[in-house]
């Protein structure tokens, strides 16, 4: 038997969307730490770029930053011309881009007799344009990504895709409905798209992870006064057995196992990384 290690990953040809966010960069260092060729792919290049120069210094690493607009199939295939003649063919793909929005969250956890006279902040005052929008980044955010980046990986009949679902694919929290329910499609096409590309070596597979804290869920949180935690925020601690939100690096172990041959036969599968927040049942 020989020695478990990421040695294939060595010189494997990495994309990851939303690489340049706050978990997306802590992924590439993991990527980056055991040898591979990462490009990540941002609708703001300039971030991508700054944050592919840094993680590169850092690991000695060949990290590249790459415009692409996961809505737009033009822009990605643009991309990946791109990724192909700078780094190769694509072995890798990790569908990191998504995330919530202020216009998308309903302003009450739940409609009650204090508050049912005031129907704009709550479920029936969601703007459709708001809602449409935190569903396509999710979902149709992955979804076309996929579409373009696997195509080396099925001429080769080799390869991994990764999404990014969350613990709200589970359990849907209060206040975000159209993040909670664009997450609990990703696990239902991780799963379907691992079965339709199963037999010709691609795998695919999800972390969903718990709760940590990023740009795009500050608001909702902490304060933004006193940078504590808002009664939300706090909650979720509380409803987390480890007692914490999660840090970015927490994700690079899970990261790496699904992308290597370690995990050669395991596809379609959601893996939290939550602190035990699935577990609990409140109680």
């Amino acid at each position: 038997m020989n020695a478990i290690s990421f040695n294939d990953l060595n010189g494997k040809v990495c994309v990851i969307t939303g690489g340049a966010g706050v978990l997306g960069s802590a992924m590439v260092k993991a990527l980056a730490s055991v040898g591979m060729k990462i490009a990540i792919a941002d609708i703001n290049k300039e971030v991508a770029d700054s944050v592919a120069a840094e993680i590169a210094k850092e690991f000695n690493a060949t990290v590249i930053g790459v415009e692409s607009n996961v809505l737009d199939k033009a822009s990605l295939e643009k991309a990946k011309a791109e990724i192909n003649e700078k780094l190769g063919e694509i072995n890798i793909l990790i569908n990191g881009a998504g995330g919530n929005s202020p216009q998308a969250t309903t302003k009450v956890e739940q409609i009650t007799e204090e508050n049912i006279d005031k129907l704009e902040d709550t479920f029936y005052g969601l703007e459709m344009e708001g809602f449409d929008k935190v569903f396509a980044l999710n979902f149709k955010g992955t979804l076309l990504p996929t579409m373009v980046f696997t195509k080396d990986m099925l001429k080769n009949r080799k390869g991994v895709v990764l999404n990014i679902s969350s613990m709200n694919s589970y359990k849907p929290l209060t206040k975000i409905p159209a993040y909670s329910a664009a997450k609990a499609s990703i696990n239902n096409f991780t799963e379907w798209l691992a079965v339709h590309l199963a037999k010709v070596g691609i795998r695919v597979n999800a972390i969903a992870p718990g709760f940590f804290i990023t740009s795009q869920n500050r608001f909702l949180v902490t304060d933004e006064k006193t940078g504590n935690f808002s009664p939300r925020g706090q909650k979720i601690v509380n409803n987390t057995p480890m007692g914490k939100f999660g840090e970015p690096e927490d994700l690079q172990g899970a990261t790496l196992f699904l992308v290597s041959d370690i995990s050669n036969f395991i596809t379609g599968i959601v893996i939290p990384v939550d602190g035990g927040y699935s577990a609990f049942g409140g109680v």
